[in-house]
């Protein structure tokens, strides 16, 4: 939530924490404050795990937002706003290439917020600008070029841009996709220019493929200086986190990027996943500081968690071996009831029902008592029953972590 106080001069801006001539408004996280609210906790301030941020403003105000520590990235600090972008981020695959509507209203809703919010005044002559940047979502209307259609909305591909403004005789905006570590990258740079202090202006220029396993970089065919003005463009920084990790940028060509700088955990999971390297670390580190007090909780399970990855114990049933490269849910419902289900084709899918007990803070008992196999609107029954459990390793509002009984890991995210 963003306050804006009205006219309180420039003898408000005492650093965070501190009095100034006029105290700063400490707000705490879970408080609705209106105007009332915030003279009270200027007179009397009160502790809280989120402080105000003053800032000045065109009209003469300060605006306060509270900022917290994301978990699992060191020194590192985030507004609420922040927060619930990275929120809205989680789950989302193809970089935004696969969302659903309420998914890509929650990124549109946040990066309003963070825009509102202001961030880093005149971005493009800030330091914090400078560096790489992995690039986390992204629109992509029909006019985007044809790097962007074919790289970014595959996972497997990591994609960065690299900015250097600074201390150069050659400042440069470069695009780069990088297959894996072992493979290779490739990287499209861009003679760069500041316009403004929120716009840089480019010309693509040249392009290679740095391949590991060659010693020699490989040129990208393509005769930029024959492209004309299609090699020219844009990039509006619409907000810099003053922490220097979260940016929002448009481009000319009518799309929005969302980059970040140090990923959280969650999102170094859902990277590894893509990539297909280093899952069970990624798994090891985010479970290490699982959030939830009693996890097998069912009412925090309720609702439709897609299945993102899994590990399958050699002694797991054949059905769940071949499944699991296919669409997959689990559905809790209210009631002690859940469901798996798996498409193998459009309107072919296989449904189980179970009933699931928990019996500690980790573990629930699953009973499988029956499924169908759907062709259609037909619903044919298939005689699958079994017991067992899971134990419930890492959960959030957006992630889970589980390990079945015989040994097999899963790793779903919440619809």
């Amino acid at each position: 939530m963003v306050v804006s106080l009205q006219a309180l001069g420039s003898a408000s801006l005492g650093a965070c924490g501190r009095w100034a001539d006029v105290h700063p408004v400490f707000v705490p996280a879970a408080q609705k404050s209106n105007f009332s609210d915030l003279y009270s906790l200027r007179r009397n301030p009160v502790k809280s795990d989120s402080v105000c941020k003053i800032e000045h403003t065109s009209k003469r105000s300060v605006k306060c937002a509270a900022y917290t520590s994301s978990p699992g990235v060191q020194g590192t600090t985030r507004s609420r706003e922040e927060e619930a972008l990275v929120e809205a981020l989680l789950g989302i695959q193809g970089r935004g290439r696969v969302a659903s509507p309420k998914q890509l209203q929650a990124v549109d809703e946040a990066v309003k917020a963070l825009e509102e919010l202001g961030g880093v005044q005149d971005p493009t002559f800030s330091p914090l600008i400078e560096g790489r940047w992995q690039l986390m979502f992204t629109t992509r209307p029909g006019t985007a070029s044809p790097i962007q259609r074919t790289f970014v909305g595959v996972d497997a591909f990591t994609v960065f841009q690299e900015i250097v403004l600074t201390d150069t005789a050659d400042p440069r905006v470069s695009n780069i996709v990088r297959a894996s570590e072992s493979i290779g990258e490739l990287k499209v740079e861009a003679a760069a220019s500041r316009e403004s202090g929120k716009r840089i202006l480019f010309r693509f220029d040249r392009a290679a493929f740095d391949f590991k396993f060659l010693p020699f970089k490989v040129p990208y065919p393509v005769p930029f200086r024959l492209l004309g003005d299609e090699a020219k463009g844009w990039l509006d920084t619409t907000y810099l986190s003053p922490s220097g990790t979260i940016r929002i940028s448009k481009g000319n060509k009518g799309s929005t990027f969302i980059l970040q700088k140090g990923l959280e955990l969650r999102q170094e999971l859902l990277q590894a996943i893509a990539t297909g390297t280093h899952v069970e670390k990624a798994i090891e580190r985010l479970v290490s500081i699982n959030p939830a007090k009693n996890p097998a909780d069912l009412s925090a399970l309720i609702g439709q968690w897609r299945l993102l990855w899994s590990s399958q114990a050699e002694n797991a049933n054949w059905i769940q071996k071949a499944s699991a490269n296919l669409k997959n849910w689990q559905i809790y419902y209210d009631g002690e009831k859940l469901e798996n289900l798996v498409e193998f084709l459009p309107g072919v899918k296989l449904r189980a029902g179970a009933s699931v007990v928990p019996t500690s803070e980790e573990r629930q008992d699953v009973n499988i008592k029956g499924a169908s196999l759907e062709l259609g609107p037909l619903r044919l029954p298939v005689n699958i029953t079994g017991e067992g459990y899971v134990d419930i390793l890492y959960l959030d509002s957006k992630l889970k972590i589980s390990r079945g009984n015989k040994g097999s890991m899963f790793v779903h995210a919440r619809e």
